[in-house]
C-alpha cells in the first residue's frame, strides 16, 4: 500500500486472501517517496514466489503503475478514497495506464474484489482454489434466492 493510512481498506483484501488460504505479504511503499524500493520489490517478483501484486494507493495513486512497469506479474490496483475528490483522482490514476503497462483496476476501496480477482488468477493453475471460488458463488446465489423468497412472502402479506 502507498501509505499505512490505506490499511483499513487493504484489510478487506487480507481477510479474503485468508479465507481462501492464499499466502500474502503486506508492505508500505510509495511510488513517490520510495520509488527505488517499489521498483526493487516489483523486479524481485519476476524471480520469486509472488504470482499477483495488489497495490492500493490514494490521491495520485501511481503505485500500481510503477510496480507494473517493473514486473511481468499481474498487478491489480485498488484506488483508495483519500482526498477531497472522493477517490476519483486515485481511480483515474490507477486505470489510465499506457499501452504495454496494464493494471487491472477494481472499484474505489474495492479491496475485497481485488483479492477475489487475484484468487481467480491463481485458480487458473490451482484446482482447489477454483473449487473454492465455485462454492463461494453458489453460496452467494443461494443467499440471493433466499432473500427473494423472503421478499415474495413480505409482498404477499401486504
Amino acid at each position: 500500500m502507498g501509505s499505512d493510512s490505506d490499511f483499513p481498506v487493504v484489510k478487506a483484501a487480507i481477510e479474503e486472501l485468508k479465507a481462501f488460504g492464499v499466502a500474502y505479504e503486506v508492505h508500505v511503499m510509495s511510488a513517490h517517496r520510495t520509488p527505488e524500493q517499489a521498483a526493487a520489490f516489483a523486479k524481485a517478483t519476476c524471480d520469486n514466489d509472488v504470482d499477483v501484486i495488489i497495490a492500493a494507493a490514494g490521491k495520485a495513486a501511481h503505485l500500481a503503475g510503477v510496480l507494473a512497469a517493473h514486473t511481468v506479474k499481474p498487478v491489480i490496483g485498488i484506488p483508495v478514497k483519500s482526498s477531497t475528490l472522493d477517490g476519483l483522482d486515485a481511480l483515474l490514476a490507477t486505470v489510465q495506464m499506457p499501452s504495454g503497462i496494464p493494471v487491472a483496476t477494481v472499484a474505489i476501496d474495492g479491496a475485497a474484489n481485488a483479492a477475489i480477482l487475484a484468487v481467480q488468477m491463481l485458480a487458473l493453475s490451482d484446482p482447489a482454489l477454483k473449487e473454492q471460488l465455485i462454492a463461494r458463488k453458489a453460496k452467494m446465489e443461494a443467499g440471493v434466492l433466499e432473500k427473494d423468497k423472503a421478499m415474495q412472502e413480505r409482498v404477499a402479506a401486504l
